[in-house]
């Protein structure tokens, strides 16, 4: 690997992927860890988190707010320790704007947490996260009593100001998203009664699994959730396991170069999670799972993968696309060596992340020669199992982290370099991830 402040040169790996390995905490479970810990009353423990941008602009976020963050770098890259929350005597007011950098899952959880509290905040963060919607969080919380300026403002930076006398509502949420789940809930919980949301079809449940272990009552079902307030969240300890959508880079760089066999340890197997595993198999991927325990509620245990020559292309239906969202570019690449057309429904929130990373995986794809196109909502790809990459491809990665690490398994698992720009973007969920690669091929 070579690279200058913009562009990373990403070389061929000389050996096939072989061994076991872990990855680190899951992403959306940190978050959840550090702002769950920052609102309980007492000091909660925390083991596993992930040590990445992201997961830092949450604990920036609620330091500012008057938690005490007391965690120290463990050998394996993780970060553990004590949260101190502020509990029922609520957050502060900042010193100015809390900056979520990146981070899409701290701007809008903490919309949630502001909510029963008589402060105002505003809420900004990177050129990239000041372009992605968040009236869909600020809408339901308004029917609650929040206020927002400006009112109806589709972006950030947005100004917050919290209401004791919350509203429990029952929500119908206009798309699946554990974002706006969570932040629902998390404003339930300042509110008299029980608070519901339904979602057209199943998110991640991270939220519902996690705040009972903070003594909170919720009720979960597949496209349901509800939480009963007013209630302080009660300090308490939290293993967080190993990404699946950070394991899942991995699994796909095993399957594409030749000779590997891999095994992910100790990673999240919760259901809503690992969409991409059962996507895989469909593909007739040598794939399997393993369950090993239960961190909390959250189950977690061993991904294996090999080698697989004769990919197919499948369809992935819309209801399924939730558990499996971060994974389609990834998963993309995989399609693009199959033999036949992948189809992914129902992809257009992939729109709204970090970048708009439809039209980067059909940019992208049609660098390497693959034909993929969109047809309203549905992503289609011609898979080319005997696919040659030209010489010289230059991948922009947009300084988004799933799009630099999946056009690094092009030149990763294939035979000639690729150059990717921005690669650095990976450190907001991945900081390790070609040290992990390159420590298997040894």
């Amino acid at each position: 690997m070579a690279n200058d402040s913009q562009t990373t040169i990403i070389e061929p790996l000389q050996a096939p992927i072989d061994g076991s390995t872990t990855v680190p905490g899951d992403k959306s479970i940190s978050h959840r860890a550090v702002l769950f810990s920052a609102m309980a009353e007492g000091v909660s423990r925390v083991s596993g988190v992930l040590d990445s941008d992201d997961v830092r602009s949450t604990i920036k976020a609620v330091q500012a707010l008057g938690a005490t963050v007391s965690l120290e770098k463990q050998i394996d890259g993780s970060l553990a320790g004590g949260i101190t929350g502020w509990g029922s005597a609520g957050p502060t007011q900042p010193d100015g704007p809390i900056d979520c950098g990146n981070s899409g899952t701290t701007a809008r959880l903490l919309m949630g947490s502001l909510a029963p509290w008589p402060i105002t905040v505003e809420i900004t963060g990177d050129e990239s996260l000041c372009k992605r919607p968040m009236r869909r969080i600020t809408a339901p919380l308004m029917k609650m009593g929040v206020s927002f300026d400006p009112a109806g403002k589709e972006t950030l930076p947005i100004t917050e100001t919290g209401d004791r006398d919350l509203k429990a509502i029952v929500y119908d949420a206009p798309m699946a998203s554990a974002q706006l789940k969570t932040a629902v809930l998390l404003a339930g919980l300042g509110a008299k009664g029980e608070t519901v949301l339904n979602e057209p079809s199943p998110s991640r449940n991270h939220t519902e699994l996690m705040l009972p272990e903070y003594g909170a009552t919720t009720t979960a079902a597949e496209r349901t959730a509800s939480v009963k307030g007013p209630f302080t969240l009660q300090a308490c300890e939290v293993q967080v396991p190993g990404d699946p959508s950070s394991a899942a880079f991995l699994v796909c760089a095993a399957l594409m170069k030749r000779g590997s066999s891999i095994q992910v340890e100790g990673v999240s197997l919760n259901t809503a999670r690992i969409g991409f595993t059962r996507t895989l198999e469909r593909m007739g991927a040598d794939i399997s799972i393993s369950r090993e325990g239960q961190a909390g509620k959250e189950p977690y245990g061993i991904i294996s993968a090999c080698y697989t020559p004769n990919l197919r292309g499948c369809e992935i239906p819309g209801d399924k696309i939730p558990s499996l969202l971060d994974e389609v570019p990834v998963l993309s690449v995989v399609a693009a060596f199959a033999r036949g057309i992948t189809v992914f429904r129902q992809v257009s929130e992939l729109r709204m992340k970090e970048s708009d990373r439809l039209s980067a995986i059909i940019e992208g794809l049609g660098l390497m020669g693959v034909e993929a196109w969109m047809d309203g909502d549905d992503l289609f790809i011609e898979g080319q199992p005997d696919l040659e990459v030209p010489d010289g491809i230059v991948f922009d990665s947009k300084k988004d982290h799933r799009l630099a690490m999946t056009w690094a398994l092009v030149g990763l698992c294939g035979n000639k370099p690729v150059t990717v720009s921005n690669f650095d973007s990976i450190k907001v969920s991945f900081p390790t991830f070609l040290d992990s690669l390159q420590r298997m091929t040894r």
